[in-house]
């Protein structure tokens, strides 16, 4: 079994990478943390013990991964605090989100191409529109694919593809 201090250096290192791609510090560590926890729910009070940190700096972290779709609210009785958890489907949910994201760049390329004329300015957008609009119409496409391997691999042990 993996010791505490090897999981604890494997999720930093996890939140590093997060932080490199442009996440938020705070909330790569959360998002780490709840990665790497064995627990079902975490508190605010959890993620500080785990992160060393105040309570109350984890509170924006906590938002911003919740709104990125990747940990829900959960009741748990007899808890006054408010407890989140990793969603099932963290990944295929953030992927589906940021098509929304997409959608209104997509929006803002139309509009520039219909604000210039023939020419540099116009090819650069079109490509941009096509590359995106290719990939939100292959984007359901994999996202099935994906879960589908997934089952299969999970009904035969669980095995990586």
């Amino acid at each position: 079994m993996t010791g505490e201090t090897e999981r604890r250096e494997a999720a930093e290192r996890l939140a590093l990478t997060l932080v490199g791609v442009g996440m938020q510090r705070m909330g790569a560590r959360a998002l780490a943390a709840f990665l790497f926890s064995e627990q079902e729910t975490l508190t605010a009070a959890d993620l500080a013990s785990e992160l060393g940190v105040s309570a109350g700096s984890v509170s924006g972290a906590v938002r911003m991964v919740a709104q990125m779709g990747l940990i829900e609210r959960v009741h748990v009785a007899g808890s006054r605090r408010e407890h989140f958890r990793m969603r099932d489907n963290a990944w295929t949910t953030l992927y589906t989100r940021q098509h929304s994201v997409v959608d209104e760049v997509l929006r803002a390329v139309d509009e520039g191409v219909d604000a210039v004329g023939a020419g540099r300015a116009r090819d650069r957008l079109e490509y941009m529109r096509d590359f995106y609009a290719f990939l939100l119409n292959e984007a359901p496409v994999l996202v099935e694919r994906f879960e589908a391997q997934r089952a299969e691999s999970q009904r035969r042990g669980g095995s990586r593809p």
